[in-house]
């Protein structure tokens, strides 16, 4: 497997990875400038087969529907997406293959109802997984912001509670952490400018993975909520289509 993190400015943080000798790759969470990935492609003489975006972005404009159509694919998002444009429905559970990767999706709502981590595995190396894309769910040091896809942040702290403890939190110790925004961005509070992690790691040191008490994690999370991005409605409005 070849793996390239990209980090863009705001702490957004983009992937690309796939099976070289397949000649297959996969991106995430794509910044708008999207030949980027077109020539990395190129160098690593792989076609791109899918294009994914986490969750419907709040705080920076997408590069996932710009560069699907420049492949000639439909852009993948979780099914709860409110998009308007036509895009590949994501299922919880749902399993992806490029070549010899393979990507497994876990609905983790919270930080947005569409929310998405990708667990990958390389056959190449075996049947374990190797890393999870958490997205804006679980960040290094930190968890996503409640308050930007619901209209009560307490809902939204209350599905980030679940997803990682239902979900994300029963992956092995050993599990790579790769997040969608490090330091920097405003999606989250006490993030790591660190670019990845692992579960073990955040399990010992990261504050809000060690309240174990459902309503006290909500409470702490909707405590001192930072602003919401400046353009967050123009923004909302490009990544779904609407202008």
């Amino acid at each position: 497997m070849f793996f390239r993190q990209f980090i863009h400015e705001n702490g957004c943080v983009s992937y690309m990875f796939g099976c070289g000798s397949k000649g297959k790759a996969v991106v995430v969470d794509p910044n708008r400038e999207v030949e980027l990935y077109i020539k990395e492609a190129e160098r690593q003489k792989v076609d791109i087969v899918y294009v994914i975006d986490t969750h419907t972005h709040a705080d920076h404009i997408s590069g996932a529907k710009l560069l699907a159509e420049k492949l000639g694919i439909e852009p993948s998002y979780h099914r709860n997406a409110i998009l308007n444009f036509s895009f590949r429905e994501l299922e919880d559970g749902e399993i992806l293959e490029a070549g010899n990767t393979i990507l497994r999706v876990l609905h983790t709502p919270g930080h947005t109802p569409d929310s998405i981590s990708i667990v990958v595995t390389d056959r190449r190396r075996g049947d374990e997984i190797w890393f999870v894309l958490t997205g804006d769910t679980l960040f290094i040091g930190d968890v996503g912001r409640p308050d930007l896809g619901y209209e009560d942040p307490k809902e939204g702290a209350r599905q980030i509670f679940r997803s990682i403890h239902d979900k994300l939190l029963t992956l092995p110790d050993y599990v790579e952490i790769f997040p969608a925004h490090i330091a920097g961005s405003v999606c989250g509070k006490a993030m790591s400018g660190k670019p990845s992690s692992t579960i073990g790691f955040e399990k010992k040191f990261n504050l809000m993975l060690q309240i174990s008490d459902e309503e006290k994690f909500v409470n702490k999370l909707t405590e001192n909520i930072p602003p919401k991005p400046k353009e967050i409605e123009k923004i909302l409005r490009q990544n779904r289509g609407l202008q």
